[in-house]
């Protein structure tokens, strides 16, 4: 078979079978150091998709780091068909500073598509369209929750895209949640440009989650297989039918005070279960916080200190109890169970 031609991004061009990594210029800091946004471009021989990973566009969301990492050193990326782009850190100030935004305090999740002339989050935004997002046919876009709080392993999803629905299906993420694209996302602007993007949810800002990374290293490849990029070799097949969930909706602290929560992401709730309370350093004052609806819990705040108003359990409205065990159970043993990730393994 023919190989594809070379692939050009960043004024570079990578042969067919090759991988390299790019630096694009982003920015100069103020002490004459440059910045860049790392690309490792994984160009296989023979012709096939483009796809990109990113993470960090949240500067304290590490998961997506590790993910990207494990990814990169899957033995099967030998024989990819097509082109993998891979970005582990997007907002590079972000991440040195160990923070969400970046040095301007803007948002960068909120700054696409951007601009060549604006703000430097609009800047970065429009670098990542122009080389990343407008070079490929799929993306994969990695997220935690805030720090502070910690999500269940979910894709959200446009509702209106049957083909990417059957990659988030593939994926095999607990939950899949269809959810309308927020003003100035990535995942808008990937839209308006004719492209949907899975994006994945897990685990929590400025940590590690051992769960979470297994679980979007295994939804990568199950969807890169699926797109005929990488043989089955090493793929595990997953054993879960993901629960689709088209609303969602926040408890939040009816109180300020000491927070204990009763439950955890994963845990099917009923209405008016009872899911913690708040209560005040002396015990004196105690307040109750029970569910309104029922549905899974897919994040929840993890710090004790809470605030009247402040956001303390996402919770998804899905199917039945038994659904949800299977779902929550199934995904832990078969982690367990993967090759991939056995200590004695590459990755």
């Amino acid at each position: 078979m023919q190989t594809q031609p070379a692939f050009v991004i960043g004024g570079h061009s990578i042969a067919a079978g090759v991988r390299k990594t790019i630096d694009l210029p982003i920015s100069v800091l103020s002490d004459h150091t440059p910045a860049t946004m790392p690309v490792h471009v994984v160009h296989g021989r023979l012709a096939g998709p483009t796809m990109f990973v990113s993470a960090a566009i949240h500067g304290d969301e590490v998961i997506g780091v590790e993910i990207v990492r494990r990814l990169l050193r899957f033995p099967s990326l030998d024989r990819l068909k097509g082109t993998l782009l891979a970005v582990p850190i997007v907002n590079s100030f972000g991440f040195l500073n160990q923070s969400r935004y970046l040095p301007d305090r803007r948002d960068l999740n909120r700054s696409f598509p951007g601009s060549a002339s604006g703000s430097l989050a609009a800047r970065l935004a429009h670098i990542f369209m122009t080389e990343i997002v407008s070079r490929s046919d799929v993306g994969i876009d990695l997220h935690s929750a805030a720090i502070h709080r910690s999500n269940l392993p979910q894709i959200r999803v446009s509702p209106s895209n049957k083909d990417v629905m059957a990659l988030a299906e593939a994926f095999g993420a607990p939950v899949i949640l269809t959810a309308k694209d927020r003003e100035g996302s990535l995942r808008q602007a990937a839209q308006q440009v004719g492209l949907d993007i899975l994006l994945y949810e897990a685990g929590e800002g400025l940590r590690f989650d051992e769960f979470a990374t297994r679980a979007g290293v295994s939804g990568i490849l199950r969807v890169m297989h699926k797109l005929g990029m990488v043989p089955a070799k090493g793929v595990s097949k997953s054993k879960i039918q993901s629960m689709l969930a088209s609303a969602s909706y926040w408890q939040r602290a009816p109180a300020g005070g000491l927070f204990r929560a009763f439950k955890t992401t994963g845990e099917l709730v009923q209405k008016g279960d009872l899911l913690g309370a708040i209560s005040d350093p002396f015990g004196e004052i105690e307040t109750e916080i029970t569910a309104p609806y029922g549905g899974i819990i897919i994040g929840r705040s993890v710090l004790p200190f809470t605030n009247e108003g402040d956001g303390l359990f996402h919770i998804a409205k899905v199917g039945e109890k038994e659904d949800v065990e299977a779902t929550v159970d199934g995904l832990t043993s078969e982690l367990d169970d993967d090759p991939i990730f056995d200590e004695d393994e590459i990755i």
